[in-house]
């Protein structure tokens, strides 16, 4: 039972409002005691011509209370008391029947969300970096599936651009072979740097960049035949980063995947009468919009990023009929996204508005800086490695004798390194701290994933348990404020979704499992005498696992029975 629908419409039964309205000003008491939902009368006041507090005792007497175990006035609020039984039966009941799909709903009716993320460039690391925009991208993805949603993960791979005609270039002259194709990445990094080394001595090399990049453009055989070897190369070294983080995507559509559909869009801005030359270069004038203005073809007459942007977005509305096109990509990145959804609404597309830039901040490692020209990266394939042996080592000092211990470090340790990209607001800088992220105390991945454990090691102490359950016994303070945060866990999911911020979930995790270790240390399960106190108390253990479990697996976390 939705207890603020019902708040709602007893209250459209005795008020002259309508009950979204009504719906949209009610409450939830910072203090339980105050109630369970709360409805201010302020508004209210300057209809009825009353003081708020005179609204709220009048109120009182007319409210049917059916299904509440108290309505109460308090100045100007009509707080609400649910009824505990009710409460608790209907929510543990519902978590238990539905199992995985609690928190799910189908509020998106099938509609389309396209989610643009990760997106690293061939040829280069998987460094630190691109992991903001993949666990950010794929916890959308998981939670606009969640609520009914079909999410459509694209991959924009970097696979296009001048550095292809450069790593072409330094490819005949320095490629070792063997090493390309035992460490791909490692190799085509190599002589990256190489180059630009080189061409600082020898500026003509930059030229010879441009004209392998121009062959590529031009469809020159071997250089396509270089590029889709550097390109598949690369997708298999990623992968591998994927596999391990449990990511997928649908599609792999890079730049180069839009290299033969941008006349179709330079033609339309052109018919449509929005170039303009601007020092021989063809662009979109944005100045009305407070904005520069918006390259579309250099003066060379090579396209740039934005010619593929609105190639990529035209073609996914045009492939997907998308609901919404969400980009992940960096909070540096926002002006870019403005230009070009302004020259998508410019050219007539009403569909721009529904394109929408989710961007976040910058990672920080004690003033070290990631640089792909200078080979100075983080690599993340280095960093999980470091969090998996972290956590084997504190295992291995608290619990050696664990059970699959490699298997308890592989999640709990990438769990934390997720969790802590994901915890703020995404626009916020991540300073690494190994001692905090990996602590199991705190607002941390492995105190969530703790709490789990020993949630799940009361079950198994205690065994199957039948009987009938008498939830009126989960009265005390600890128990229902434990059951209202699980009840909540659908309107933070999609709290999450209207703000485009995992964070939501992330710390509603953490509020979950802070309300279970507050009720576990204040109240026995096992040792219980009363039967059907202990009963309920395994339902409510079993639900807060279920919720748990799927809260973290919304943000791309998996669980462990064991720590």
């Amino acid at each position: 039972m939705d207890y603020k629908k019902l708040v709602a419409e007893r209250l459209g039964s005795v008020i002259e409002l309508e009950k979204d309205k009504i719906e949209a000003l009610i409450e939830i008491p910072p203090n339980g005691d105050m109630g369970d939902y709360a409805f201010p009368c302020f508004q209210l006041s300057k209809v009825l011509r009353k003081a708020p507090n005179m609204i709220a005792a009048e109120l009182k007497d007319k409210i049917n209370v059916e299904g509440f175990e108290k309505v109460e006035n308090l100045g100007p609020y009509l707080n609400f008391f649910v009824d505990k039984g009710s409460f608790s039966k209907n929510t543990i009941e519902k978590i238990i029947d539905l199992g995985n799909n609690y928190g799910s709903s189908n509020i998106g009716n099938g509609e389309t969300v396209c989610v643009e993320y990760s997106s690293p460039n061939i040829a280069k690391p998987f460094h630190v970096g691109h992991l903001f925009s993949t666990v950010i991208g794929n916890a959308l993805y998981k939670m606009f599936n969640f609520q009914g949603y079909k999410s459509v993960g694209i991959n924009h791979l970097g696979d296009w651009g001048t550095q292809f005609g450069k790593l072409i270039s330094a490819y005949k002259r320095w490629v070792d072979e063997e090493a390309l194709e035992r460490e791909p990445i490692n190799e085509l990094l190599r002589i990256y740097v190489k180059f630009h080394d080189e061409a600082e001595k020898n500026p003509a090399l930059e030229d010879e960049g441009r004209m392998w990049f121009k062959k590529l453009e031009d469809g020159d055989q071997e250089a396509t035949a270089l590029w889709k070897r550097f390109t598949e190369l690369s997708l298999k070294e990623f992968n591998k980063v994927y596999d391990e983080l449990g990511v997928k995507f649908d599609s792999y559509a890079g730049e180069g995947f839009y290299n033969d559909k941008m006349d179709v869009v330079i033609k339309e801005l052109q018919e449509k009468k929005l170039l303009t030359e601007s020092n021989g270069a063809q662009v979109v004038m944005l100045e009305d919009y407070n904005m520069p203005p918006c390259i579309i073809l250099k003066s060379d007459g090579a396209t740039i990023y934005a010619t593929r942007d609105l190639a990529a977005a035209m073609y996914r509305k045009n492939n997907y009929n998308f609901k919404k096109s969400i980009y992940v990509v960096g909070s540096p990145q926002a002006l870019h996204f403005k230009q070009v959804f302004k020259v998508l609404e410019l050219a007539g597309h009403e569909w721009a508005k529904d394109c929408v830039h989710v961007g976040f901040g910058l990672i920080k490692f004690a003033d070290r800086k990631l640089s792909t020209r200078k080979g100075e990266v983080i690599l993340l394939e280095d960093l999980l490695r470091e969090a998996r042996e972290k956590v084997l080592e504190t295992i291995n000092e608290k619990n050696p004798s664990l059970e699959n211990k490699e298997e308890v470090a592989e999640k709990v340790g990438i769990g934390a390194v997720i969790f802590t990209y994901l915890k703020n607001s995404r626009e916020k800088d991540i300073v690494f701290d190994w001692k905090e992220m990996l602590s199991f105390d705190g607002e941390t991945g492995p105190y969530v994933q703790y709490a789990y454990a020993r949630a799940k090691s009361i079950l198994r102490k205690i065994g199957e348990i039948q009987g009938e359950v008498d939830y009126s016994k989960l009265s005390s303070k600890e128990e229902f404020e434990l059951i209202k945060t699980l009840e909540n866990f659908n309107k933070n999911i999609l709290s999450a979704l209207d703000k485009l911020e995992p964070s939501i979930v992330t710390r509603y995790s953490i509020d979950v499992a802070k309300a279970f270790n507050k009720f576990y240390n204040s109240h026995s399960v096992s040792n219980l005498e009363d039967e059907g106190l202990k009963i309920a108390r395994v339902r409510l253990i079993e639900a807060t696992c279920q919720v748990i479990k799927n809260s973290l697996d919304l943000i791309g976390i998996q669980v462990v029975e064991k720590m």
